[in-house]
């Protein structure tokens, strides 16, 4: 059964663009990028309007990093969940489920409400897009062999800057001129939005399965049940581990960034609200041109005969060595260019390790155990957003500014952490010859 099957009647675009797999392909992944703009979007609208919240609802930094902790308490668990059922049943109606709901969750925020509104707003919205990263990573690297994979994960990665440098002056506009209010409403409509485009156009490919002979479409193909690889034996692979940690300390940076960033440029930096607004920019644009670049030179060395735990590994945790050492260094710097660059350096660097670590588990676990394999690394890694709001608005309720200087101190340190794992754990050609039955 194919997509074209499944749906009656389909816009003549949508036939087309059926009919070529590979324009398809290219298709795909765009609105999945655009999904995870969208997605990340939703996550920066309480870090972009941080102040008018905390003004107009009377909120001090813990119960604001409190609100912004509760989108992750059903995130990880529900990234988990879900993961494990696009083993069975297709991504493409997950995901259209997903963008549905985290439109509806949104709406009572937008309409009012206080914190407890606030609060409920973003749980249910973090349920729903918990499993958006690992199942339209699962999907858009349905469409590639292993050796084309790392620019169409990477630009799925890509999304989250993108939905960053777009959300960042869109939705400032929209806060100062109608209130943050109409910031969700925005960010909520663009989500049925896509939901629309992706009924007709969605879908999985051909990589998806153990044979790459198997049409696209296809309800089930796995291998016989008694064959199947138990998820136990994945995650307790060096590779499974080492790409885990290794993405924790990833999200943890892309945790701090989008909550606290604009406040620790703001107050704990001393820039303008102008600048520090320059500044986002910066760090997000280069952080998008690290992760296509890393995606550049691992296609390279991929298809020049390097092993993975060369060109996928070694390659992300060294950048984010790079990224812990400017980290460090940072509060000791002197304000001005120095600090630019440090800080720049620590976010971009350590931004690539999201797409290392997805092309990585989608290389080394079986077909049939992809999603759930992705969907549980999301789950451990994503607890990072749950920890990093609440403990830093912690650490500047008792500190106020300096209390930023531990807040990069500590994600200095695991990022140090995840490059070591990176380095020395990633293989994910032995792992994948140990599953083997």
């Amino acid at each position: 059964m194919t997509d074209t099957d499944v749906v009656p009647a389909v816009p003549a675009d949508a036939a087309k663009t059926a009919s070529d797999p590979r324009l398809r392909a290219w298709v795909v992944t765009a609105l999945l990028v655009v999904l995870m703009m969208i997605n990340f979007a939703d996550k920066s609208v309480l870090g972009l309007a941080a102040d008018p919240i905390r003004k107009d609802l009377g909120l001090s930094a813990s119960a604001f990093g409190l609100a912004s902790s509760a989108f992750f308490l059903l995130f990880s668990i529900c990234g988990a969940a879900v993961g494990l059922l696009a083993d069975r049943i297709r991504p493409k109606w997950l995901l259209l489920g997903m963008a549905v709901l985290w439109s509806v969750s949104q709406a009572p925020l937008a309409l009012g409400g206080g914190l407890t509104v606030l609060i409920a707003s973003r749980v249910l919205l973090g349920a729903a897009e918990g499993p958006a990263f690992p199942v339209a990573q699962q999907t858009t690297l349905s469409w590639f062999p292993n050796d084309r994979r790392n620019l169409p994960g990477a630009l799925i990665v890509l999304g989250i800057t993108l939905g960053v440098l777009v959300a960042a002056p869109v939705l400032t506009w929209v806060i100062h001129h109608h209130g943050w209010r109409s910031a969700v409403a925005v960010v909520a409509v663009a989500g049925v939005v896509w939901a629309l485009l992706w009924i007709p156009f969605g879908g999985e490919g051909r990589y998806g399965t153990d044979s790459p002979a198997l049409a696209e479409g296809t309800e089930t193909a796995t291998r016989p049940a008694a064959c199947r690889t138990p998820y136990r034996r994945i995650l307790a692979t060096r590779t499974w581990i080492g790409a885990t940690i290794a993405y924790f300390g990833t999200y943890w940076v892309i945790a701090f960034a989008l909550v606290w960033l604009p406040s620790y440029l703001h107050d704990g930096l001393g820039y303008s609200s102008a600048g520090s607004a320059q500044l986002l920019m910066l760090v997000w644009g280069v952080s998008g041109i690290v992760v296509l670049g890393q995606a550049g030179l691992t296609g390279w060395l991929l298809r020049r005969g390097t092993a993975s735990r060369w060109a996928r590994g070694r390659v992300g945790g060294i950048l984010m060595l790079f990224g812990a050492a400017a980290c460090l260094a940072l509060p000791w710097a002197p304000a001005g260019a120095v600090t630019v660059v440090l800080l720049v350096a620590g976010v971009a660097l350590s931004g690539a390790m999201g797409s290392v670590a997805a092309t990585t588990v989608v290389e080394l676990a079986p077909a049939d155990r992809r999603g759930g394999s992705l969907g549980i690394m999301n789950a451990v890694v994503t607890t990072a957003g749950l920890i990093a709001p609440t403990l830093i608005g912690h650490l500047v309720d008792a500190h106020g500014a300096g209390g930023y200087r531990y807040a990069v101190v500590i994600t200095a340190a695991l990022l140090l952490l995840g490059g070591l794992a990176a380095v020395t754990l990633i293989d994910p050609d032995r792992d994948a010859r140990l599953l083997r039955p």
